[in-house]
C-alpha cells in the first residue's frame, strides 16, 4: 500500500540538502535581480506593459494547465481594467475571467498582506462564482468534505483508473491549514524557497473539491512577490509550468510518495523559475522593440481607432487585419475602419497583404513593426 508524505511521522517538517540546493537558488536570485534592474531601467508605459503582458499570461497559462482555455483578449482587459490601465477597445468580460483576474491580482498586489483561511476561501469563490466545477457541485469558499468519496488525482478509464495521489481526510484539514499559513505568515525562511515549500505542501493537503492547483500557484506567486518586495509581475511561472506541465506532474507525483526529505522538488521548482525568468527575455525584447515602433511614429498623426489597432498588431494580431475585424475591434462603421486603413496605408504605416478582394488584409508596415529596421 503507497504511503504519501503527509501520512509520514515528523509531517510536515520538510528538509533538504542545502548544499544541493544553494547554486540552483543562487542562479534563480541572479537571474531575478537582472531582470528587475533591466526593468527598473524602462520608462513607465513599458512596464505597464510588461506587467500588462505577464498577468494576462500567467492566468491563462495557470488555468491551461488544468485544461481549461480562457479567452486571453477577456483576460487582458479585466487585469487593465482593474490595474486601471487605459488600453482601448476593452472586451466585455465574463464572470468566470473576472473571478480568476482577481484572485491572481490579490495574491501579487496584496502580497505583503497575511494569507488567511477567509482570504483563501474569496479566492477560491472567486474561481467558481456558479458553484459548480463544470457540471459538477462543489463546496464553495469552504474546505472540502469529502462526503462522496476521498480526494484523489486519478487518470484513465474508468474501471482501470490510476490513482496518482491521495489528499489527507477531509477531518484533518482545518487544523492541517491552520497550521500551514501561520507558517506562510511567520516562518523566516528565504521567500524564494518558502515559495517551493508553500507550494508543494498545498497540494499535498488539497483542501479544496477543485482549483487547489491554480491557488497553489497563486501562493507560490504571493512569496516571490514577496522576495522581489514589488507587486509588479515581469515574469510567469505559470506559463513556465505549462510548457513543462508533464515534468511538474511527474515531479509532484514522485515527491508526494517519497519522503520529507524534498531535495528534487526544491531543486525542480528553483530551476522552473530561472528559465522562467530568462523567458521573460523575450518579453522584454518585444517590449523594446515596440517602444522604438512608436518612437518612430510619433510625428504620424494617428486617432484612437488607429492606436488601438496598433497596439494589436505590435502585440501580435492573431489571423489577418480586415476593415471587417477593424470596424469590430473599435466599435465604429466599415467606412470608417476603411477610411482609417486608407489613411495608414498613404502615411506609410500599413501595407495592404498580397491578397485581394474580399480577403483583402493589412500589416504593419517593416519600419513599424517589432524587429523592423528604423
Amino acid at each position: 500500500m503507497t504511503t504519501y508524505i503527509h501520512e509520514l511521522p515528523g509531517w510536515p517538517s520538510f528538509d533538504w540538502d542545502h548544499a544541493s540546493v544553494g547554486p540552483a537558488l543562487a542562479a534563480a536570485r541572479h537571474v531575478q535581480g537582472r531582470l528587475l534592474g533591466q526593468m527598473e531601467g524602462l520608462g513607465f508605459s513599458m512596464k505597464a506593459d510588461a506587467v500588462l503582458r505577464t498577468l494576462t499570461h500567467d492566468v491563462v497559462k495557470s488555468s491551461e494547465i488544468e485544461g481549461e482555455a480562457l479567452d486571453t483578449e477577456q483576460v487582458r482587459s479585466s487585469v487593465a481594467r482593474r490595474l486601471g490601465m487605459d488600453i482601448g477597445g476593452l472586451k466585455p468580460v465574463d464572470r468566470h475571467v473576472e473571478g480568476v483576474v482577481e484572485m491572481m491580482l490579490d495574491a501579487t498586489q496584496r502580497y505583503d498582506e497575511p494569507l488567511t483561511r477567509e482570504r483563501l476561501f474569496g479566492w477560491h469563490a472567486a474561481l467558481f462564482p456558479t458553484g459548480r466545477s463544470g457540471m459538477h457541485p462543489i463546496a464553495v469558499g469552504a474546505w472540502r468534505d469529502d462526503r462522496t468519496s476521498s480526494m484523489q488525482v486519478v487518470s484513465g478509464p474508468v474501471g482501470r483508473e490510476r490513482v496518482h495521489f491521495e489528499a489527507p481526510a477531509a477531518a484533518r484539514i482545518d487544523d492541517e491549514m491552520q497550521r500551514f499559513v501561520d507558517w506562510f505568515n511567520r516562518d523566516p525562511l528565504e521567500p524564494v524557497l518558502k515559495a517551493a515549500q508553500a507550494h508543494l505542501w498545498f497540494v499535498t493537503i488539497h483542501p479544496f473539491d477543485d482549483g487547489n492547483g491554480r491557488i497553489a500557484r497563486a501562493i507560490a506567486d504571493m512569496a516571490l512577490a514577496r522576495s522581489e518586495s514589488s507587486p509588479q509581475r515581469f515574469y510567469s511561472m505559470s506559463a513556465q509550468i505549462r510548457i513543462e506541465r508533464a515534468d511538474y506532474y511527474r515531479i509532484l507525483e514522485r515527491t508526494q510518495r517519497a519522503t520529507l526529505h524534498v531535495t528534487p522538488w526544491i531543486e525542480w521548482f528553483l530551476g522552473c523559475l530561472t528559465r522562467a525568468i530568462e523567458g521573460a527575455q523575450v518579453a522584454l525584447t518585444d517590449i523594446r522593440a515596440k517602444a522604438r515602433a512608436w518612437e518612430q511614429l510619433r510625428e504620424v498623426p494617428l486617432n484612437a481607432r488607429q492606436r488601438l489597432i496598433i497596439n494589436r498588431l505590435l502585440d501580435g494580431f492573431e489571423g489577418k487585419l480586415t476593415t471587417s475585424k477593424w470596424a469590430a475591434l473599435t466599435k465604429s462603421s466599415q467606412d470608417t475602419a476603411l477610411r482609417d486603413v486608407q489613411q495608414l496605408l498613404e502615411r506609410g504605416v500599413l501595407v495592404r497583404n498580397s491578397a485581394g478582394g474580399r480577403s483583402t488584409s493589412y500589416s504593419l508596415a517593416p519600419t513599424s513593426s517589432p524587429g523592423g529596421t528604423p
